[in-house]
């Protein structure tokens, strides 16, 4: 039996432009999702997940997904959930050379379901970590990051990026770009997030953006517009790393997180409750706030290094929870076993 757990992660830059190979720049956060695994004796695979905001469920199958939980639900949740881990075993099932491998498997995280932090990038990464090391296969960080890629590819239809599970796996601030996946130097940035207790779904609202993207030449100016915003991004990034995070660079790095929320409303990837979290943020002082991963619901993210901001969100009628997120430095690990 292994326990290995992941981080969560939040965009700083670059989210939906990075699915047309523009560059995005995720950075992790000590947000976990945890995974235990043990080897089984026959080809089933038992899942068991009490905290993935399912309400709980254990459902049992054979490596497939065609046996639905009975559980109080939405069932794009449960079956987005079961894809997930049910891909994250045909990869570790490809890793070990063995098809017919099967696992008990429990699922616990910090992170929301479905809220932009990168949850079921975390759960794969860490379910992927722990059953190869359950039956003595050590993956490498990056090893593990290319195939939960994979399985996050086929979970989402390929239209997955690298990002979520790249920053998830080898932890701290990444540059995801295309195939070109590389962690970059980052000073420890204040991070504030809001949580307005929903969901948006991740499949629609990158079709939506691809479909604007088609129709019109603005749309595709925007993505464009995006990864320029996001190599400006991580400029600053590597100047506040090498000669410390000042306030004009903070205030830079806030302009620019204000800019790229205004560039995703305009692709349609915002929400009420999104909006009026990130303008809370900006009147309480923070020097910039956004959205954090496919939007139309979950977090947004701001940068203040005072208590103003985490106290606005509080009181904002629109947020469920408010919290500072350390970056996690760290990314996969073995916690146990």
């Amino acid at each position: 039996m292994t326990t290995c757990s992941a981080p969560g992660k939040v965009y700083l830059f670059g989210e939906h432009a990075v699915v047309y190979g523009e560059p995005a720049v995720p950075c992790a956060v000590e947000r976990r999702a945890r995974v235990t695994a043990e080897p089984r004796d026959d080809d089933r695979v038992r899942v068991s997940a009490d905290d993935l905001s399912l309400n709980g469920f254990t459902v049992t199958w054979g490596g497939g997904v065609d046996d639905r939980p009975d559980v109080d639900a939405p069932p794009a949740l449960v079956e987005a959930a079961m894809r997930y881990v049910d891909e994250a075993v045909a990869q570790t099932r490809d890793a070990l050379d063995d098809p017919e491998q099967g696992f008990e498997i429990t699922v616990e995280s910090d992170i929301p379901l479905g809220a932009g932090l990168g949850s079921s990038a975390a759960v794969v990464v860490a379910a992927i970590k722990a059953a190869t090391a359950a039956v003595g296969v050590d993956l490498s960080a990056e090893a593990v990051a290319e195939r939960a890629f994979r399985a996050e590819y086929a979970a989402q239809d390929g239209q997955a990026s690298r990002a979520d599970t790249f920053c998830s796996a080898v932890g701290g601030a990444v540059h995801v770009e295309g195939d070109d996946t590389r962690r970059v130097d980052a000073p420890r940035l204040p991070f504030v997030v809001g949580y307005d207790g929903g969901a948006g779904d991740t499949g629609e609202l990158v079709a939506g953006v691809r479909d604007l993207r088609e129709q019109h030449g603005f749309a595709a100016d925007t993505v464009g517009a995006i990864g320029d915003l996001t190599r400006s991004g991580e400029a600053l990034l590597d100047d506040a790393a090498s000669d410390g995070l000042t306030d004009e660079r903070l205030a830079a790095l806030g302009e620019l997180l204000d800019v790229d929320h205004g560039l995703l409303s305009a692709l349609g990837v915002s929400a009420r409750s999104l909006d009026e979290m990130v303008w809370a943020a900006r009147e309480a002082g923070a020097t910039g706030a956004k959205l954090t991963g496919a939007g139309g619901g979950g977090c947004v993210v701001a940068l203040d290094r005072t208590d103003a901001t985490e106290t606005a969100l509080e009181l904002t009628p629109a947020c469920e929870r408010a919290f500072r997120a350390e970056l996690a430095t760290e990314g996969v690990r073995i916690e146990s076993g």
